[in-house]
């Protein structure tokens, strides 16, 4: 093995705080900052101190070595960008105030790349020509902007970040889905590499666009994402992609449709109070603006009106809620009695659960009046179906009927089949095997490496601090010299043979620290094995303590290098 370099405390750039930093909200925040791995630059940037540095690059490679080992070829493109290729593609105003927008001294546009769809497409439309060109899968490791609104939790939500993203292109369908499944694999490999606990689930395209779409998310309570997993089958899927099918009912029993007085019942609550009946008994009815376009959203009474699925679905029109000035220009729409039966000019849409034959109360469309035994199907007619409706803890499993468990998350990685969406917009075409011009069709692959340091200190940090995996800590012995001189001779010559054996070594020697303060440090850190050469020092025996178990076991100098070098 290589003779790897003794990283001394004594000169490390790097300065450990007692307490936790004022604007930490999440445990990762709190402990990269005080065990002095990172350190805040400006709102959502920050700067990797060199242990932090070590970690980075050590999930960098594992990334690395498993896209090399699909036969994925790594570039580096600019992350200054021109304008043209963005507005070809509809995404330079798609993506709306988070772009990172500027112009050079000659009024050209640009932005900074939040991720290089289009760019790719433009490389591999330069450099590929022919069918045989591909199969092709490039990919970059490579910093990303993205202007947040309000950048919070540390290296999680950042305006600048490390990622991987890759690209595949091919020329059929099929191959696209080997892509696909070639990256799926290797993101697993990845993630169990580098220690994490991770769900796949299904997402939806969003921005992205294209088809198939999953997400790896890693549990944590600091997690922005919401997943609903199933405790009895092997469905997962983020709550934006959770989906039911459509269960038509008979309801031809039902009595005709029939106006009821309900003075003061503009809500839901005030309603079901009034008729004493269960709020999964009325049908609610949100207005919403779709490109300017009013909009009725139709979903039971007793659940919320998830906007991410309502966007998704009609993106990437703009959606927002109607206000006064447009209940007003309507007086056919009456806030708070609004019902889907003799709606004009409203496109209505509704979640499967308000399914042709079932009965409903609902809006009458006057003031102060509702609509009971109002039947789908019968009394209205829904122009689309889609679930729209805010998953519940309990929610049968779209697969096999068992309630779903919902947990947080923080996604980790995400793979998209693209399709022809971008080729399309940029005109990517090879020639095929009959000479004449084929499309192409994309895949897009992305890995937070930044994101998966943050993933990695929430889950597996203890009461005492960062507790890393051995493949991607920042060493793997921290080597503590208590203080005496003897002590701290002693540590040197133990760091120097465990060096030269290949074993990265992180050795306190700091003069004028106190022996507690470096062992409390140490466990700060989180570097998988300390050795503490201390009050048996002058016998040549130290102190082997596994920072994740908490197990000690005294042992010989010689015992300890075999030990660290098996």
């Amino acid at each position: 093995m290589a003779n790897a370099p003794v990283q001394r405390m004594s000169q490390l750039l790097a300065k450990t705080l007692r307490d936790d930093p004022a604007d930490a909200e999440v445990l990762s925040h709190k402990l990269l900052v005080r065990a002095g791995y990172v350190r805040r630059t400006a709102a959502g940037v920050w700067s990797w101190l060199p242990l932090g540095k070590k970690v980075l690059s050590n999930v960098e490679r594992i990334v690395r070595e498993e896209m090399d080992a699909v036969g994925a070829q790594e570039v580096l493109l600019p992350a200054i960008l021109p304008r043209e290729p963005y507005e070809a593609t509809g995404r330079w105003e798609e993506y709306g105030p988070e772009l990172f927008r500027l112009q050079d001294r000659k009024g050209g546009d640009y932005l900074l790349g939040p991720t290089h769809e289009e760019i790719f497409t433009l490389l591999v439309k330069d450099q590929a020509s022919s069918y045989k060109d591909l199969p092709v899968i490039l990919y970059q490791i490579q910093n990303k902007y993205r202007d947040e609104a309000r950048p919070r939790a540390g290296i999680l939500r950042g305006r600048e970040f490390l990622m991987k993203d890759s690209y595949s292109f091919d020329t059929e369908d099929e191959g696209l889905a080997k892509s696909y499944a070639l990256h799926r694999e290797a993101y697993q490999k990845i993630f169990a590499r580098l220690g994490l606990d991770y769900r796949i689930c299904a997402a939806t395209a969003g921005a992205m666009g294209g088809s198939k779409s999953e997400e790896f998310l890693a549990p944590a309570e600091a997690g922005e994402d919401t997943f609903a997993d199933c405790p009895n089958c092997d469905f997962a899927a983020n709550t934006e992609a959770v989906a039911y099918e459509l269960k038509p009912v008979d309801g031809s029993d039902v009595p005709a449709a029939e106006d009821i007085p309900t003075p003061d019942t503009p809500t839901i609550e005030t309603l079901a109070a009034h008729l004493g009946v269960p709020a999964s008994a009325t049908l609610k009815n949100l207005l919403v603006k779709v490109d300017g376009e009013i909009v009725a959203v139709g979903v039971p009474g007793d659940r919320e009106v998830d906007m991410d699925k309502v966007e998704a679905h009609f993106a990437p029109a703009a959606v927002e809620l109607v206000t006064e000035t447009d209940f007003a220009a309507r007086p056919d729409l009456v806030r708070g009695y609004v019902g889907p039966q003799g709606l004009d000019k409203v496109t209505y849409i509704a979640d499967p659960r308000v399914a042709p034959g079932t009965a409903w109360i609902t809006g009458a469309n006057k003031a102060g009046t509702h609509t009971k035994n109002v039947v789908a199907g019968r009394d209205f007619e829904v122009d689309t179906y889609v679930d729209v409706v805010v998953v519940q803890e309990g929610d049968p499993c779209p697969k096999c009927g068992t309630g779903l468990v919902l947990d947080r998350a923080i996604e980790i990685g995400h793979i998209f089949q693209l399709g022809r969406k971008y080729a399309d917009a940029l005109k990517l075409d090879v020639l095929g095997q009959n000479g004449k011009p084929v499309r192409v069709t994309m895949g897009s692959y992305g890995i937070g490496v930044s994101r998966a340091v943050a993933a990695l200190a929430e889950q597996s940090a203890d009461d005492k601090g960062l507790c890393w995996p051995a493949e991607v800590a920042p060493a793997d012995v921290h080597v503590v010299a208590a203080g005496k001189a003897l002590q701290t001779e002693l540590a040197l010559d133990i760091s120097q043979k465990l060096a030269a054996a290949g074993v990265r070594v992180l050795v306190d020697d700091r003069p004028g620290v106190s022996p507690g303060v470096k062992f409390t440090d140490s466990e700060l850190i989180g570097v998988p094995q300390i050795l503490v050469a201390g009050r048996r020092a002058a016998d040549g025996v130290v102190e082997l303590k596994d920072r994740r178990t908490g197990e000690r076991e005294e042992l010989t100098v010689e015992e300890a290098v075999a030990r660290l070098t098996a």
